[in-house]
This record gives structure tokens, C-alpha cells and sequence, in this order.
């Protein structure tokens, strides 16, 4: 048996510190702390109705869907 013929990985890293996931641990900090610190209540327009609610909620809200967003279209195929 050579040793190509035992791989344990599928090609990709393995480890968990990747400059791209140090970029996005970074991001997610800095979005969570934007949050944390913007808590006055505001009035926002949902389509027709006018709803007063605190900023950290509807940003987090916004956090929330985006990561959604994100993780639906850039997920890997083929899995």
C-alpha cells in the first residue's frame, strides 16, 4: 500500500486557524461589540408598518439573516 493511498482528509485544511477564518472570527467579534454598544430604542419601517424597537435587536436581527444568506449561497457542493 503506498502512502497515497491513506489520506485522512479531503483536501482542505484541517486545523481550525486559517487566515480566512481568523478574518471572520475577527468580523463576528466586531459586529457582536457594535451590537452590544448601540442599545437606544429606534423606529423602523417593516414594509407598511412602523415598529419601535431597540437598535441591538434589529441589527442582530440583520447579523442573523445575512449569516443565512451567506452560509445558503456560498456552502460547499458535493459534501
Amino acid at each position: 500500500m503506498s502512502p497515497k493511498d491513506v489520506s485522512s482528509g479531503s483536501g482542505r485544511a484541517q486545523g481550525w486557524p486559517t487566515p480566512g477564518r481568523v478574518v471572520v472570527g475577527v468580523l463576528v467579534v466586531l459586529v457582536i461589540v457594535f451590537i452590544c454598544v448601540n442599545t437606544e430604542d429606534v423606529t423602523i419601517r417593516v414594509l407598511i408598518p412602523e415598529v419601535t424597537m431597540p437598535l441591538w435587536s434589529a441589527l442582530l436581527a440583520m447579523f442573523l439573516i445575512g449569516l443565512g444568506c451567506g452560509g445558503y449561497l456560498f456552502r460547499r457542493k458535493g459534501r
